[in-house]
């Protein structure tokens, strides 16, 4: 998983990995919600965590929205994931159980009137791809860039402080990497792994 942009106790929101973009930038953009701890289904929440989690996911969401042109006019796909972790063909290679090995994480899919690649259409239910094409699907899917990415992190800091009524002591917004100049949380998991 990529970068963490934004840290609160409802979980993390997060840039997706590099690799594994499910929408291009200009096709709506790509971020997702990490819960505030694993579990392999979001019934595993506490009644406080899923509330928390749930204000996390609607105040990114909104704040996509409400910053991004690409948007204009477009709206937000929330999917749950975690299933191409149980493909037979991902490690541990051979069947799995869900409660073993799916970790839930809920991608945030921005969904552009204007899209251009034929899983994106506008008015159309997106089209992923199988589990062994996932990484060639994706390849030319950028990420939102950090300059797209720093006003989504400041509104949604402000809708979970305003709106939602999470203590503002207890959100972290990122701040911008010297190297990279996304907003993160911490030192850049990315740039100090390269």
């Amino acid at each position: 998983m990529g970068t963490t942009l934004l840290e609160c106790e409802g979980g993390k929101l997060r840039l997706p990995d590099r690799r594994l973009v499910l929408v291009d930038r200009a096709d709506g953009g790509n971020l997702v919600v990490i819960p505030p701890r694993p579990v392999w289904e979001r019934s595993e929440l506490s009644p406080a965590e899923l509330t928390l989690f749930s204000f996390l996911v609607a105040a990114a969401g909104a704040a996509m929205l409400d910053t991004l042109p690409q948007l204009s006019g477009g709206c937000v796909n929330y999917w749950e994931a975690g299933n191409w972790s149980l493909h037979d063909d991902a490690a541990p290679r051979g069947k799995k159980r869900a409660r073993e090995h799916r970790s839930v994480h809920l991608h945030l899919l921005g969904r552009s009137p204007d899209a251009r690649h034929p899983s994106w259409r506008w008015g159309e239910a997106p089209r992923f791809p199988g589990f062994a094409d996932r990484y060639e699907w994706a390849a030319g899917f950028a990420r939102l860039t950090p300059s797209e990415c720093a006003p989504v992190v400041a509104r949604a800091v402000a809708l979970l402080t305003t709106r939602y009524g999470v203590d503002a002591r207890r959100v972290a917004g990122g701040t911008p990497c010297p190297t990279c100049s996304y907003p993160t949380v911490g030192p850049c998991e990315e740039c100090r792994s390269t």
